[in-house]
């Protein structure tokens, strides 16, 4: 008997999160033999356009490379700044950062879990869940004027002191609930679990050799997370969420139990920031910025995995090069892996356990 097998594309069907990825399977029947993801069709230049741009030029563009997480890539590009100039934050400025950075965390789980939900054929919590990340997308909007891409970190701090506490303060009194909501909706759901649990395993070397981070690396058994040691976070008390379920039901999990554990960090963010201290930072002229010749890089624990920024420069007042490093390009490499021996209509459980966001994919 001939083993007759057959290739399908899989997408490119829609022009957003992971829907422009095409994925060439093999299959045999429905079961997967072969995965070949084809990526770029959202390639926008980013890396290159940083060698023809000054640094404050190119750093309203940086927030783009995950629409999602845009404080993220700002404090990237204004930390690589930062350090090549040994400027030193205050305290308040750190801790406006992480305030600001934990809430977009947060914004980006919520719409994950709409999605992956949605993806599953479940269209309540896809409502329920942008209902609260509304929340957010409203107070972002009134501190900076921008609901996705706010260019509100600048090298050396930020554009102004943080406002409106009382409306940070109602989003995380109000989630807490919700989360438990979405939990009674969606964690023992039968359905659910048997879309997920099993499903794209992650065993703890694959995901070590795909060099794979963030909560699809600590849902697989391996505690890594970045902020433990990062200057940013010095002072804030949170625990690592880590998972051994390995599976697509263990990545939700995480999630949801990441966001509790950002809400803890801003609550004590909420405690420094209530106490009205004096914004004080040393903010860098843009006009006259050049960095020294040689090669800079700087590294943040982002929502979908570790995100990095490489600068080698020539002591001029633009990169000679630059390059990003993000989660969602390991986690597109991942599916060669993952996919092969599932079946087709586990597919989309499984790619959208990723988190994937193709912005961070076609830089």
């Amino acid at each position: 008997m001939t083993l007759t097998t057959f290739k399908l594309n899989l997408g490119p069907q829609h022009p957003s999160t992971h829907g422009v990825l095409r994925l060439l399977l093999e299959l045999d029947g429905e079961k997967i033999l072969s995965c070949e993801p084809d990526v770029g069709y959202l390639h926008r230049g980013m890396e290159k356009m940083a060698e023809r741009l000054s640094y404050i030029q190119y750093l309203p563009l940086v927030d783009r490379i995950d629409y999602l997480a845009g404080f993220f890539y700002s404090e990237l590009l204004c930390r690589v700044v930062e350090k090549a100039l040994k400027v030193e934050l205050s305290d308040k400025v750190r801790v406006i950062r992480v305030t600001l950075l934990e809430l977009n965390r947060i914004a980006s789980h919520l719409l994950w879990i709409g999605a992956f939900l949605m993806d599953l054929g479940a269209t309540s919590p896809f409502f329920y869940a942008f209902r609260e990340r509304e929340m957010i997308l409203n107070y972002f909007e009134k501190l900076t004027g921008q609901r996705m891409m706010y260019n509100y970190f600048v090298f050396g701090g930020v554009r102004k002191d943080i406002e409106f506490l009382e409306d940070i303060e109602k989003i995380i009194s109000i989630l807490p609930q919700k989360l438990n909501d979405y939990e009674k909706i969606i964690t023992e759901n039968p359905i659910f679990k048997r879309r997920c649990v099993n499903k794209g395993v992650l065993e703890k070397d694959v995901a070590l050799d795909y060099s794979i981070t963030g909560v699809n690396l600590r849902s697989s058994g391996v505690d890594f997370d970045l902020r433990k040691n990062d200057y940013l976070y010095k002072g804030f008390d949170f625990a690592s969420v880590v998972l051994e379920g390995k599976d697509a039901w263990s990545r939700y999990k995480a999630r949801i139990l990441e966001i509790k554990e950002s809400i803890k960090i801003i609550f004590q963010a909420l405690d420094y920031l209530s106490k009205n201290e004096k914004l004080e930072q040393k903010l860098i002229n843009p006009i006259n910025l050049k960095l020294d010749n040689g090669e800079y890089y700087q590294e943040i624990e982002a929502p979908r995995g570790i995100a990095s920024c490489y600068v080698k420069s020539v002591g001029e007042d633009k990169p000679y090069r630059l390059k990003w490093r993000t989660g969602s390009y390991y986690s597109v490499n991942l599916l060669r892996k993952l996919l092969v021996g599932e079946y087709l209509n586990d597919a989309i459980a499984i790619a959208g356990s990723l988190d994937i966001i193709l912005p961070e994919v076609d830089k």
